[in-house]
C-alpha cells in the first residue's frame, strides 16, 4: 500500500523557522488561553465544562472530571511559564480543588468526577491518576506550594496501589475502598503516565520515574505494537495479553485500535530517547514506523482528517474525525523534523495544521471542534461542547521549542537563556 500524498510537497525552510508560522502558532495559543482562561473558573470550585459557545454546561455534563482539572493545571503552569497575566490564578484555583476535592482523604488517591453533592463517580482511575502527577509535576516546575505535597501523595499512590512491578505497568481501576473493579488492563492510561513519569523526572531528577516511563514503552510499544506490525493495541487482559475483542466505553475504551494514540506515541518515544541519552535506539525506531503506518492507515485519503479507530482489519470502525489526533500528528512531527528532518515528516507537518485551520479551529465561537462528522461537519455524538484545551495548546506550542522535553521543561531552559541574555547585556551597559 503506498503512502497518501500531502496536497503540495514541503518545499523550503521548515515552517517551524518562518517568522510569520511562529507569529501564527503563538496567536492561535492566545485564542486557545483566550477561550478558557476567564469563563472556566467555577466560583465554588473546580472548573467548568463549556459549550459550544463556552458557555457553562448544565446537568448530566456538569460534573468536575479529573482529568480535566489536571489539565487545566498543567496549561495554566505553561501559561505561567510564557509570562501571560492570571494564570496563577488559574493554577492555584485548580491545585485547591485537586486536594481538597479530588483527593480522598479517607481511603487515599483521587476520585473520578465530582459535582455539588460530592464524588459522582468515585472510581480511582489509573489514567486520572496519571495526569494528577502531571499536573503536581507542572505545578512544582512554577513553584505553587501546594506541588510538592501533591507530587509527593500521588507517587505514593501510584506506587502502592497501582505499579505492578511484575508487568512494569500499572492496573486500570479500582473502587473508591480499592476493591477491585475489573481484570482489565488498558494502554492509554498507561501512556499518559508514561508523559506524567517524564515530567515528575524533569521536575524532580528522580530516576525512578524515568525508569518506569521506560519499562511501560518497552511493553506496550517495544513487545507489542512492534509484534503487531507498529499498530498500537488497546485492551488487555490482566497478564498483559492482547484482548481483541474487548467492547468499552467508545470515548475512552473503543474497540480496535486508535491511530491517534500511535502519534502521541511517537512524540512520547522520541522525548523517551532524548531524555535517557538516547540509549535505546529501538524508540527512536518505532517512532518512524508508528508515524508512517498512522498516516498510511489512519488518514482519510479521500476527506482528510485521521479516523478516531480502526478495525482489526485496518478499516475505520469509528469514521469520526476528532481534534485530537490532528494535534498529536503535528507534536509527532516536530519532534521527527527536529531529530530526523525529511521532506516527509515537514509535509505532514503542513499537511496537519492544514487540515486543522480549515476545519478544527471554530472562527466563530472560538476554541476548536472536538468531533468532525467523516463528511467534515462539526457533530455531538461523542463529545458535549468545548473540552479542555490541553492538546490543542500544545500543539500550538510544541513547535515554537526544542523538542527535547515536555513544554515545561523546555520553555523554562528557553526562559534561563533569554535571562542569562539579558542579564550579559545589563553588566555590558546595554539595555535588555
Amino acid at each position: 500500500m503506498t503512502l497518501p500524498s500531502p496536497i503540495l510537497p514541503a518545499t523550503g525552510p521548515s515552517w517551524r523557522t518562518r517568522i510569520f508560522h511562529r507569529q501564527w502558532l503563538r496567536e492561535q495559543a492566545g485564542n486557545l488561553f483566550d477561550f478558557f482562561q476567564h469563563r472556566s473558573i467555577d466560583p465554588a470550585g473546580g472548573f467548568f465544562n463549556l459549550d459550544t459557545k463556552g458557555q457553562p454546561l448544565q446537568g448530566d455534563n456538569s460534573a468536575r472530571q479529573i482529568h480535566s482539572t489536571t489539565r487545566m493545571v498543567h496549561c495554566f503552569s505553561i501559561g505561567v511559564l510564557l509570562g501571560r497575566p492570571g494564570c496563577d490564578a488559574l493554577v492555584d484555583h485548580g491545585m485547591s480543588y485537586l486536594w481538597n476535592h479530588h483527593r480522598d482523604a479517607q481511603h487515599g488517591g483521587y476520585v473520578w468526577s465530582l459535582d455539588e453533592n460530592g464524588p459522582k463517580d468515585d472510581t480511582k482511575q489509573a489514567y486520572g491518576h496519571a495526569f494528577v502527577l502531571l499536573a503536581a509535576s507542572s505545578a512544582k516546575v512554577v513553584g505553587h506550594p501546594l506541588a510538592d505535597k501533591l507530587l509527593a501523595d500521588v507517587s505514593q499512590v501510584l506506587d502502592e496501589r497501582f505499579w505492578e512491578e511484575q508487568n512494569g505497568a500499572v492496573a486500570e481501576e479500582f473502587a473508591r475502598d480499592w476493591s477491585p473493579v475489573s481484570d482489565y488492563r488498558g494502554q492509554n492510561s498507561n501512556m499518559h503516565l508514561t508523559e506524567a513519569l517524564m515530567a515528575a523526572f524533569e521536575a524532580t531528577g528522580e530516576r525512578l520515574y524515568l525508569d518506569r516511563a521506560e519499562r511501560i514503552a518497552q511493553l506496550i510499544i517495544g513487545r507489542h505494537a512492534a509484534s503487531l506490525g507498529y499498530r498500537v493495541a488497546e485492551h488487555f487482559h490482566a497478564d498483559w495479553s492482547l484482548d481483541k475483542d474487548y467492547r468499552g466505553y467508545e470515548m475512552f475504551r473503543p474497540y480496535g485500535t486508535t491511530p491517534g494514540h500511535w502519534l502521541e506515541w511517537v512524540r512520547l518515544l522520541l522525548q523517551l530517547w532524548v531524555l535517557g541519552g538516547k540509549r535505546h535506539e529501538w524508540m527512536a525506531d518505532a517512532a518512524h514506523e508508528l508515524f508512517r503506518q498512522s498516516i498510511e492507515l489512519g488518514w482519510d485519503r479521500d476527506k482528510g482528517g485521521f479516523f478516531y479507530s480502526l478495525d482489526w482489519n485496518d478499516k475505520p470502525r469509528l469514521p469520526h474525525k476528532l481534534w485530537w489526533p490532528c494535534t498529536e500528528a503535528i507534536g509527532a512531527a516536530t519532534f521527527l523534523i527536529e531529530h530526523s528532518p525529511s521532506e516527509f515528516h515537514e509535509a505532514w507537518y503542513r499537511q496537519a495544521w492544514s487540515f486543522a485551520d480549515r476545519h478544527l479551529i471554530d472562527r466563530e465561537h472560538g476554541g476548536w471542534h472536538p468531533e468532525l462528522s467523516e463528511d467534515l461537519n462539526p457533530a455531538s455524538t461523542l463529545f458535549t461542547g468545548k473540552p479542555d484545551l490541553y492538546h490543542a495548546l500544545q500543539a500550538c506550542l510544541i513547535p515554537l521549542f526544542p523538542a527535547t522535553g515536555s513544554l515545561t521543561r523546555v520553555i523554562t531552559e528557553v526562559n534561563a537563556q533569554a535571562d542569562k541574555v539579558a542579564s550579559s547585556l545589563s553588566r555590558d551597559g546595554i539595555p535588555a
